[in-house]
């Protein structure tokens, strides 16, 4: 079995040695030694403890590039009169800093903020990709078409507010993966069916608005619906 428990102390290490030399030979334009140890020579855990700082950190960038590209990928669905989306450059390392766009200490993007931000457009499966993220508002807006599947992959999202648009077609019966949800309000819009059963196993959920569509059926009463108020669904629904 191979001990790596010295891994973080060596990682460490090199990160403060290397850096302020980094730093000084960029500084002057002084060519930087030859490294002084072969990695011919180096034993196998000694050979982990030095690629996995590196592995580490090329994985983290695939993962925020790719929250990037899902971003961007969302941006070419968009009609943006206002220019409001101008800063989502895909050609930046990540998307942290562009407006609208909230990222945490790990450069993962957490916040999408774009209410009342008078864009329209469809959204598209990519947003599935952004694993990480809790809160998603989208209201006031001029979307439309049908609300992508993949949103139920987003696991981490406490807050869905899509109201005041014009989505159609039904709610997506993946939302019930949405473990972490608390706030989901798709009020005014022109969404038909009923209300997937297989969201009461949202325990978390608080705050559940529908009201102002075109939904009809049986309203649940199992899990979080026995304490939501009746008149955030539509006169067509039955208890």
């Amino acid at each position: 079995m191979i001990d790596l428990t010295h891994c973080s102390l060596l990682s460490l290490h090199l990160i403060l040695f290397s850096f302020p030399l980094f730093t000084l030979y960029s500084h002057f334009s002084i060519p930087p030694p030859p490294l002084s140890f072969s990695l011919s020579r180096m034993n196998f855990p000694s050979l982990l403890c030095f690629f996995i700082p590196i592995l580490l950190s090329f994985t983290s960038a695939i993962s925020t590039n790719s929250e990037g590209n899902a971003l961007h990928a969302l941006r070419t669905r968009l009609s943006d009169p206002k220019n409001v989306l101008q800063s989502w450059d895909p050609t930046l390392v990540n998307p942290c800093t562009w407006f609208h766009v909230t990222c945490d200490s790990n450069n993962h993007v957490v916040r999408l903020d774009l209410g009342n931000s008078n864009i329209s457009g469809a959204l598209g499966p990519e947003l599935g990709e952004l694993k990480h993220l809790q809160y998603l508002e989208l209201y006031g807006n001029d979307l439309g078409g049908k609300i992508p599947d993949e949103l139920g992959n987003l696991e981490k999202l406490v807050s869905m507010d899509l109201y005041r648009n014009k989505f159609k077609g039904k709610i997506p019966k993946s939302f019930a993966n949405l473990k972490s949800i608390r706030f989901l309000r798709l009020n005014d819009n022109e969404l038909t069916g009923p209300i997937p059963r297989e969201l009461t196993s949202l325990t978390n959920l608080k705050i559940f608005d529908v009201s102002n569509n075109d939904l009809c059926g049986t309203i649940p009463v199992d899990g979080p619906f026995r304490f939501l108020p009746m008149e955030r669904y539509s006169p067509c629904y039955q208890v």
